[in-house]
């Protein structure tokens, strides 16, 4: 286990972060076994400096409960998720429904640092289905700094779209961070666009998505680390629950590849 204040991208001559896919199945509507879940998987993954947990993981997929389930962020449960990042000083990526100040509730992703911080937290932009009858859809990209790397967050449909990937490499992330709720068949779909956003942006992409059936879905698990070539580095198998220990690089291979951000040009008008 490292420090808390210690910056994990000092570490080596090459940056790198140990990161956990923690591709585990959600009860939906009991958020104090999911926490449960979470406070074990952080005791017997104390090695990592940050764990990722899918979509909507704290309460389960759901879009017929989502006001019932939705937590604010100063509540008891965001409180209990904070003290156990801090006692085992890992960072924490986790979906909730969160219950904002105006009264919306959002499809929400929650990065919480390892000394127990909460460092940002992401509501979803391009929401899926039915989650726009739940949910309030996010205005606003986020970047937050995690065990001393740059994360941009992602919420499952979100990565099918390249210009918000784009817009978190141009803003200055290291590493793209999606949880995800993908389900049969879209499996494939994912699979294609984690690799092409990692590539497109040369930034490290970690994935992970809920396995089993849900309230309604069967999800495909499969969650995966891509490196800034668009290789699948570490991954887990599909419709499994698994937790998997992706060792990432933040370095960028400039020497074989182009690097795609240095290089673009300015998009020229269409013309007709």
């Amino acid at each position: 286990m490292r420090a808390p204040n210690m910056d994990v991208s000092l570490m080596q001559g090459t940056p790198r972060l140990d990161v956990a896919l923690a591709q585990l199945r959600p009860v939906v509507g009991e958020p104090d076994t999911n926490l449960a879940t979470v406070e074990a998987a952080l005791a017997e993954y104390e090695q990592a400096d940050l764990m990722v947990w899918p979509e909507l993981f704290l309460c389960g997929y759901s879009t017929t409960q989502a006001e019932a389930l939705a937590e604010t962020l100063e509540g008891a449960r965001v409180a209990r998720l904070r003290a156990a990042a801090k006692r085992h000083a890992t960072a924490i990526i986790m979906g909730l429904a969160e219950r904002c100040a105006d009264g919306g509730i959002a499809n929400s992703a929650l990065a919480i640092d390892r000394d127990g911080r909460i460092a940002g937290c992401y509501r979803k932009i391009q929401l899926f289905g039915d989650e726009a009858k739940a949910f309030t859809p996010g205005n606003a990209l986020q970047i937050v700094d995690l065990a001393g790397a740059r994360v941009g967050l992602m919420i499952c449909f979100d990565i099918e779209f390249p210009e918000i990937g784009r817009a978190l490499a141009a803003g200055g992330a290291e590493l793209l961070v999606s949880v995800s709720a993908n389900m049969r068949p879209f499996g494939p779909d994912h699979r294609l666009c984690v690799q092409a956003r990692a590539l497109e942006n040369r930034r490290p992409h970690v994935y992970v998505n809920q396995v089993g059936r849900g309230e309604t879905f069967l999800f495909t698990g499969e969650s995966c680390h891509a490196d800034t070539a668009g290789r699948v580095r570490a991954a887990c198998p599909p419709h499994t629950g698994r937790i998997v220990l992706a060792d990432v690089s933040l370095a960028v291979e400039t020497e074989t590849r182009p690097d795609y951000l240095a290089l673009r040009r300015p998009v020229p008008p269409v013309s007709y």
